[in-house]
């Protein structure tokens, strides 16, 4: 579990209180409940967040390294990381933070589902509400260019093919293969679909109301 310090978008955003707890304390419920989950580590700089983390009960077994909390630090490298100083793992689940509507069994399905299909990688996903012949691109001159210039008109989103989009809740990968392919997308990744309501990714101040309006229903 991935949780950096310095966000900029959301001062604090993994320990923000969201339904009276921390952002991060949805996710590591969410995986301490999951039978297959060996082991829960939180990868950190942060000391705060490293506190609330042991205060759930998570272990913080080793404090990540300035150079790889960088605004652009590639996320398989702070996976790589973690497993290079825990070694003797044979699958990997990358749970963020910011995802705190998915499930304890969401989390066990996605890991059933690579050792059913036999897969290298399973990846979350969600079906998208807007099909690709709907966007655009806007240039200099708020001129629009579509994005797929297929030369056919628009369909209605009933008739379009259904798409998904990568909702950041659930990675799952085989070790030695996420080593080589240095990323949880590769040939053979399988999708695990989720639902809207369970693919919630906080990034913005939008998203975190939201999220806390949520909660408070």
């Amino acid at each position: 579990m991935p949780a950096r310090g310095g966000s900029k978008g959301i001062p604090g955003k993994n320990i923000v209180s969201v339904g009276g707890k921390p952002l991060i304390a949805w996710s590591i419920e969410a995986a301490q409940a999951v039978a297959t989950v060996d082991r829960l580590v939180v990868s950190t700089d942060d000391e705060a967040i490293a506190a609330v983390a042991k205060e759930y009960d998570c272990e913080v077994p080793f404090m990540r390294p300035a150079e790889l909390a960088a605004d652009g630090t590639p996320g398989i490298d702070v996976v790589l990381h973690a497993l290079d100083t825990l070694a003797g793992f044979d699958i990997v689940v990358l749970l963020q933070p910011t995802s705190p509507f998915r499930t304890s069994a969401q989390i066990a399905e996605a890991i059933q589902l690579l050792v059913d299909k036999d897969a290298p990688s399973v990846v979350s996903v969600a079906q998208s509400s807007k099909p690709p012949e709907w966007l655009y691109y806007k240039d200099d001159n708020d001129q629009l260019e579509p994005m797929l210039k297929t030369g056919e008109d628009l369909l209605r989103r009933q008739d379009s093919r259904p798409v998904f989009y990568l909702n950041g809740a659930i990675y799952v990968a085989r070790v030695g293969w996420l080593r080589q392919q240095r990323s949880f997308l590769g040939d053979g990744t399988i999708a695990y679909v989720m639902p809207a309501e369970n693919s919630m990714d906080i990034d913005e101040p939008w998203d975190l109301r939201l999220a806390q309006a949520i909660v408070s229903m």
